[in-house]
């Protein structure tokens, strides 16, 4: 199987693994994390095959639908499809460290593809889809909008991280606001810059809508 045909299967594969999410973490999220991984990746060279794959399957075995902390279907697809040895474990190895995961863990990438991939997830939780984003979780997790009584969570552990009471609102100042400066490519930081200021206009304007007399 050459490589085209191993994309194309795998994101048949995505398709239907995703295909009742609803969280946020859908096929049309891993689709635009697909296209901009590519768009990054040309921009700073990286291997394409190794940035395709990893954006693709990179919420199959998503830390936060499961209580399991591996990658263990991830691996059986890409064997199934006799991904070769060494961009296995590199594919794998970004997969393992995208995630922010309330900031408790070592989430750095230790090769460009890993930093192309990881950028294109965070550029989608940022701007207006990420907002859109934000509201499809909360909702998801039956969070209210805001709650003004709730200030945002330091986090101590990974379960806090899923299961603290909490609300939509505060996932902004505990995650979203501080992904601009988490960028690891320059192509990737131009783009947040933008994405970043739409949202803090949208946090001034919530919070004038809020607190109307």
């Amino acid at each position: 199987m050459n490589k085209l045909d191993i994309i194309n299967k795998t994101k048949q594969f995505v398709k239907v693994e995703l295909s009742n999410e609803g969280s946020g973490h859908d096929w049309y999220h891993i689709e635009r994390v697909y296209n901009m991984s590519k768009y990054i990746a040309q921009k700073e060279n990286a291997d394409l095959f190794i940035v395709e794959m990893a954006a693709l399957l990179h919420d199959i075995d998503d830390w936060k639908f499961s209580d399991k902390q591996d990658t263990t279907k991830t691996e059986q697809f890409l064997k199934s499809v006799n991904v070769d040895k060494v961009e296995f474990k590199k594919i794998l190895s970004i997969i393992k460290r995208i995630s922010f995961k309330g900031g408790l863990v070592d989430s750095t990438q230790d090769s460009i593809e890993g930093m192309v991939v990881q950028d294109a997830d965070r550029l989608d939780a940022i701007g207006a889809i990420g907002i859109a984003r934000a509201f499809t979780y909360g909702g998801f997790k039956n969070r209210v909008i805001y709650n003004p009584d709730i200030n945002p969570i330091e986090f101590k552990t990974l379960k806090d991280v899923k299961h603290k009471n909490n609300h939509t609102i505060n996932h902004f100042y505990e995650k979203l606001l501080k992904l601009k400066d988490l960028m690891n490519t320059n192509t990737a930081k131009e783009i947040a810059v933008k994405r970043h200021k739409f949202m803090e206009k949208f946090l001034e304007e919530f919070y004038l809508e809020w607190d109307f007399k």
